[in-house]
């Protein structure tokens, strides 16, 4: 079994790499991430780069992530992304071991009382090599974005919780107070882990090895030292800019930058799917707009479809730039999108939004055309694409029929999953890659059900809830 585990990890290892080499990240995100870091190495500060070369203070990224760009930075070049690669892989590699160990603890929970450790460890080698061989989080690890070190988050919370529960021990605590603090600091959604998790540390089974006394202090000990980077982070904010913001903006935009008010609310109202993300929401503003493009459902009447075409023609023709104007034309629109189809503007489109970031195939990185279904433009491509889809069907499958099982933290990591999947109905801007967080959860308990299928061990208990 080590010489399989160490196999699993090398591999693991080389697919990122890999991914690095083949599909490399070099735009959006990655390039507002890689600015802040730069900026802490050689300024100190947590700035970005205008057009003449100056530096402006900006508070539209949480600090978590450029800081950990900015140590990779200062110890292996600022702008090395090869060794940001190889960091997170680290990194990942023990996430995908905290996975492992999850699933062994799991299934020895469940099992019979025959043949325990082959079941525990037969699940503990499943979950780690699905979760190296896993394409749609390597090819996140392997670039300077977010995902990474929020899937290492998500596998500490949920293995200092579970270990909390049976030792409510400061180790752990403070474990999980480090890993809900971190996924919040690096992305604002980071936040759920705490929210979906937390109450699992007051379970019963930890009540009953710990006097109240010690857990309330435990408790109040742990919170502050989770509200103290946020303390200081909304301190930063109003000294620079003059605002309470202990986190990060909705709509990514500094103080005093326009925001598009407008334009959100009436994207809000039709947007469901990655292709009206990139052919609408992502160039406003700053690109052109292909009208033709937008979709029936984004106005509701033909005055408001001739509205629209005028408004992004003089959006194309003025430099594509967004006027107030534009933005109370579209917030006029939105409104009548929502009084004319109540229904399919709170409930279909917020539903089928959610659905698309679950199912869509996860090929955004890839050299895959968005039509990927047209299958007359690109048979290998939508072929491929119709595998990506499966595979990823296939691990939300797995994973929901062990949650079936009712293994302990189940409930709580279904909480997160619904929680996450409702704040996602909402995001004007769909991407597959906002629900990959909850992928290591499915990991987990999709293992502790092949576990079970692999090495059979007579009946499986089903926990009460």
């Amino acid at each position: 079994m080590r010489i399989s585990a160490v196999c699993a990890l090398v591999v693991g290892l080389l697919l990122r790499l890999a991914a690095f080499h083949f599909f490399p990240q070099t735009d959006g995100d990655v390039l507002v991430y890689s600015d802040l870091a730069a900026n802490l190495v050689r300024h100190g500060q947590l700035a970005l780069t205008n057009a003449s070369g100056s530096l402006h203070p900006s508070l539209i990224r949480l600090p978590g992530y450029p800081f950990f760009l900015a140590v990779c930075f200062r110890f292996f070049g600022v702008g090395n992304n090869l060794a940001v690669c190889v960091m997170q892989s680290l990194l990942d590699a023990v996430t995908c071991l905290l996975l492992a160990d999850l699933s062994r603890l799991l299934t020895l929970e469940l099992a019979a009382r025959r043949r325990l450790v082959r079941a525990g460890w037969g699940a503990a080698l499943i979950a780690l090599w699905i979760a190296e061989l896993c394409p749609f989080t390597a090819i996140y690890v392997s670039a300077p974005l977010t995902e990474g070190p929020t899937l290492f988050c998500i596998a500490l919370a949920c293995w200092a919780a579970l270990h909390f529960q049976d030792r409510p021990v400061w180790r752990n605590a403070l474990l999980f107070t480090a890993a809900v603090t971190w996924a919040a600091l690096l992305r604002p959604d980071g936040a759920l882990v705490a929210v979906a998790l937390a109450p699992a540390l007051f379970s019963r089974s930890a009540r009953a090895r710990i006097p109240a006394a010690q857990l309330a202090r435990m408790c109040l000990i742990c919170v502050a030292l989770a509200l103290l980077p946020f303390a200081l982070w909304a301190a930063r904010n109003w000294r620079v800019f003059g605002v309470f913001q202990p986190l990060a903006p909705r709509y990514a935009s500094d103080p005093g930058d326009s925001s598009d008010l407008g334009f959100e609310r009436w994207a809000g109202t039709w947007t469901l799917d990655f292709v009206n993300t990139v052919d609408v929401y992502w160039p406003v503003p700053g690109a052109a707009v292909d009208v033709a493009g937008i979709p029936r459902r984004a106005w509701s009447t033909e005055e408001d479809h001739q509205k629209l075409l005028a408004l992004f023609a003089a959006y194309n023709q003025d430099g594509f730039h967004t006027t107030k104007a534009m933005n109370a034309a579209l917030t006029r629109i939105a409104l009548h999108n929502r009084a004319d189809h109540p229904w399919r503007t709170h409930l279909w489109v917020p539903a089928l939004r959610s659905a698309d970031m679950w199912l869509r195939p996860r090929v955004e990185n890839l050299p895959i055309d968005l039509d990927w279904w047209v299958y007359r433009h690109h048979h290998n491509e939508t072929i491929f694409s119709w595998c990506y889809a499966g595979l990823n069907l296939l691990l939300l499958l797995v994973g929901f029929a062990g949650l079936a099982l009712r293994p302990r933290l189940g409930a709580w990591m279904l909480l997160y999953m619904l929680l996450r999947s409702l704040l996602l109905a909402t995001v004007q801007g769909p991407e597959a890659r906002y629900t990959l967080e909850c992928l290591p959860l499915l990991l987990v308990t999709g293992s502790v059900w092949l576990g079970a299928l692999a090495f059979p061990v007579g009946k499986i208990r089903v926990n009460a809830a």
